[in-house]
């Protein structure tokens, strides 16, 4: 069956609309869905063939897992082995909104998101239409509505246009990104910023920036203060392009191995 767009802004088409995008997740589908920030792919977060689905999609493999949308604090809880007190700090003040934060991951949770290394990237968004599906189907794997190297959707017909038949339902909701300046790597780019938050706690453990979005770093280092490592030189833009891309996880390459494999 042909995916459909369904425009959330009438009532009947987003009845029906979030009605089918629950089903199917259920199934193992794929939705896109609006957030705060670009548009994202989407599928259940505890379902391994699903989030495969997803990647290939995307074009993407393994190595980019992607990152988790969730409704609230107490699934981070749930999720997190442990959330610093500086990582807690920046949620308090930056979410629901623009922030992704990689953590580690609670070891027993039965899922397999990727090549992991123990980390969880995590993030609340404000889009109320995401946020009334999390909601419902609990956390989602998200990665931004795009093939891997092509812009991320701001709308359900750029991403229609790029996944196709690889999705299910399509939620129409508006344009993304409102409220946010375009300051993230690229131009125009909208994505959230990625935080690494898995070495502090350790000693001289710093927080940092695995990809700049659209909260800006000195509002980062405002809350964290000294905590917040160096900033480094940007890579080139060749180099940039086999980087993961909007909303992809990128757990750093000195980061501990994982004391369980699954997560």
């Amino acid at each position: 069956m042909a995916p459909r767009i369904f425009d959330c802004s009438v009532d009947t088409e987003l009845m029906s609309g979030m009605r089918l995008a629950r089903s199917a997740i259920g199934r193992g589908a794929l939705v896109v869905m609006p957030t705060d920030t670009v548009y994202g792919i989407a599928a259940d977060a505890f379902n391994p063939a699903a989030v495969q689905r997803l990647l290939e999609a995307k074009g993407r493999g393994r190595t980019s897992p992607p990152p988790v949308l969730i409704p609230g604090i107490a699934t981070l809880d749930a999720l997190a082995a442990e959330v610093p007190q500086a990582a807690r700090d920046l949620i308090d003040a930056f979410w629901p909104g623009g922030l992704t934060v990689i953590l580690r991951a609670q070891p027993s949770l039965s899922w397999d998101l990727g090549e992991t290394r123990g980390t969880v990237a995590l993030r609340m968004p404000s889009n109320p239409l995401a946020l009334e599906l999390l909601s419902e189907t609990g956390p989602l794997a998200v990665s931004s509505a795009n093939l891997t190297g092509m812009p991320a959707a701001t709308d359900a017909s750029q991403a229609e246009s790029m996944l196709g038949e690889s999705v299910e339902v399509y939620l129409d909701g508006g344009e993304s990104g409102a409220g946010y300046a375009a300051i993230g790597e690229r131009d125009g780019d909208l994505s959230s910023t990625i935080v690494d938050a898995t070495m502090l706690g350790t000693d001289g453990g710093l927080l940092r920036i695995v990809r700049a979005g659209v909260i800006s770093r000195e509002k980062i280092a405002a809350i964290v203060g000294e905590l917040l490592a160096p900033a480094v030189e940007a890579p080139a833009p060749a180099e940039r392009a086999d980087q993961a891309d909007q909303t992809d996880q990128a757990a750093p390459d000195d980061a501990p191995e994982p004391v369980e494999p699954s997560a």
